[in-house]
C-alpha cells in the first residue's frame, strides 16, 4: 500500500507542476515586455532628436533618411526574437487555486470512487500465508469486497470444513452455488457440510441435494458417502454397502479413506448377516479382528500454557479431537474436558469413535488437536493447540497438545 500511496504522490506532484507551470512564466514573459518597451522608447527618442537637428538645419534631409534607417535596423536588432507572445492572461491567482483543488478533489474523489481496499487486499494475497486461520481471515476478506468470487467462496467453504466450522462451510458453499450453478460436486460439499451443522441427522432437504447431485453425476463421490452413511445408520445396511462399493471404486487404494471406507462396507455386510438387533460393536467385523480394535487406544496429555491460566476459566470446556489425516474433516473420535482437569492424560480409543463406520484404528495416520471454549461449542474455541501427527501402526509416545495459541 505504501508503494501505491508513492506513486500517487509522484502523479500529484506532476500535476501540480503543469498547473504552476504559468505562475513560473510570468516573470520571464514580463521581463521580456519590459525590454523590449525600452528598446521602442529609445528609438522614439532618438528618431526625435534627429528630426530636430534637421529643424535647425544642422542635419540636411539625406542624413536625417540615413540616420531613421539605421534607428529602425538597430530597432529591429534589439528586438529580432520579437515581443513575447500575447495571450490571454490568467495571472497568479487562478493557477495557485487550481494547484491547491487538485490534491483535495483527487483525494475526495479516490475516497468516493477508488479502491483502496482491493489495492490493500490485492498486496496482502502476494504474500504467503503462515497459517490456515491467515489464509480464512483473506478469503473472507475477499468474498467482503468481490462477493462475486466463485473461487474465494469455494476455497472458504473448503478451509471451513478443515476448520471443523461446518455451519460456515454451508453459507460458502450455497454462496458459490448461487454464483456458479448446482453442480452436482458442490452439491455434495453442501449436503455434506448441512449433514454436519445439523448434528450428523438426516433431513429431507439433505436427501434432496443428494439425490440431485447423483442425478447429473451417480458417482459423485461426497454425495455416496453421505447416502452410504444415512443408509447405515437407518439399518439399511444393503444401500450402505452399494454406496460405498461405488464410492470406493473411485478411490485410489492407497488412500487412508479408501481403508476407513473398506471397514465400513465391512461392517455394513457383517450388520447384514445378523440380527438387526445384535450391537452393531459385535457384528462390524470378523471375530479374529474385533479384539484387535477394541484395544486399540493413542495416549493423549493435554497441557494448558502458564501464560494462558489467567486468561480462561476452570469451568471453560476443553475439547480434544482425533481425524484423519488425509480423511474426511470431520473428528473420528472427541473427548470433553474442562480446564479444571488439565493438565491430563488418558487414551482416545475405539469406543470414543464418533461414527460406527469409522474407527481410529481404521485409518493409518490420525491428527490431534485440543481446544479451549468459554462457550462450550467447539466451533468457537478462544484457544487451541497445534496439531499432532501420529502413526497408528506404531507404538507410539504419548502425544502432547499443549494450548498456547489464539483460535
Amino acid at each position: 500500500m505504501t508503494q501505491f500511496w508513492i506513486y500517487a504522490v509522484l502523479l500529484l506532484v506532476a500535476a501540480l507542476f503543469i498547473l504552476l507551470w504559468p505562475v513560473l512564466r510570468v516573470r520571464k514573459d514580463q521581463s521580456e515586455e519590459d525590454r523590449t518597451a525600452l528598446n521602442i522608447a529609445l528609438y522614439e527618442e532618438h528618431i526625435a532628436e534627429l528630426e530636430a537637428q534637421h529643424a535647425s538645419g544642422a542635419l540636411s534631409a539625406e542624413k536625417l533618411a540615413e540616420g531613421r534607417l539605421e534607428a529602425d535596423r538597430e530597432l529591429l536588432e534589439d528586438t529580432k526574437e520579437g515581443r513575447p507572445r500575447q495571450s490571454a492572461n490568467l495571472g497568479t491567482a487562478l493557477p495557485l487555486l487550481a494547484a491547491l483543488l487538485v490534491p483535495v478533489a483527487g483525494i475526495g474523489l479516490y475516497f468516493v470512487w477508488g479502491a483502496s481496499d482491493k489495492v490493500a487486499l490485492t498486496l496482502s494475497l502476494a504474500e504467503e500465508p503462515k497459517s490456515l486461520e491467515e489464509m480464512i481471515g483473506r478469503l473472507e476478506e475477499v468474498v467482503r469486497i468481490q462477493p462475486e468470487s466463485v473461487d474465494a467462496w469455494y476455497f472458504l467453504g473448503r478451509n471451513y470444513m478443515t476448520q471443523q466450522q461446518p455451519q460456515k462451510a454451508a453459507d460458502a458453499f450455497e454462496e458459490t452455488i448461487t454464483l456458479v450453478g448446482r453442480q452436482p460436486d458442490l452439491l455434495g460439499q453442501y449436503a455434506q457440510a448441512l449433514y454436519f451443522a445439523n448434528g450428523n441427522r438426516w433431513s429431507e432437504r439433505l436427501q434432496g441435494l443428494v439425490d440431485e447431485a447423483l442425478r447429473q453425476n451417480p458417482d459423485e463421490a461426497t454425495s455416496l458417502g453421505l447416502v452410504g452413511i444415512a443408509a447405515f445408520e437407518a439399518g439399511r445396511y444393503q444401500d450402505a454397502v452399494d454406496a460405498w462399493t461405488r464410492l470406493q471404486k473411485g478411490l485410489n487404494p492407497q488412500e487412508d479413506s479408501y481403508g476407513a471406507i473398506q471397514t465400513g462396507i465391512d461392517r455394513a455386510r457383517a450388520a447384514l448377516a445378523n440380527s438387526p438387533d445384535i450391537a452393531v460393536q459385535e457384528a462390524v467385523m470378523p471375530r479374529d479382528q474385533s479384539a484387535a480394535v477394541d484395544t486399540y487406544a493413542v495416549q493423549v496429555e493435554v497441557v494448558l500454557d502458564q501464560a494462558l491460566v489467567d486468561q480462561v476459566s476452570a469451568t471453560d470446556t476443553v475439547f480434544v479431537f482425533a481425524r484423519a489425516q488425509n480423511g474426511p474433516p470431520m473428528p473420528l473420535a472427541a473427548k470433553r474436558l474442562s480446564v479444571a482437569d488439565l493438565p491430563v492424560r488418558f487414551a482416545l480409543t475405539d469406543a470414543d469413535s464418533l461414527m460406527p463406520n469409522l474407527k481410529l484404528s481404521s485409518v493409518e495416520r490420525l491428527e490431534l488437536k485440543a481446544s479451549v471454549s468459554s462457550g462450550g461449542d467447539a466451533m468457537n474455541a478462544q484457544w487451541a493447540s497445534q496439531s499432532v501427527m501420529v502413526d497408528t501402526s506404531k507404538e507410539n509416545e504419548p502425544s502432547v497438545l499443549l494450548i498456547d495459541q489464539k483460535n
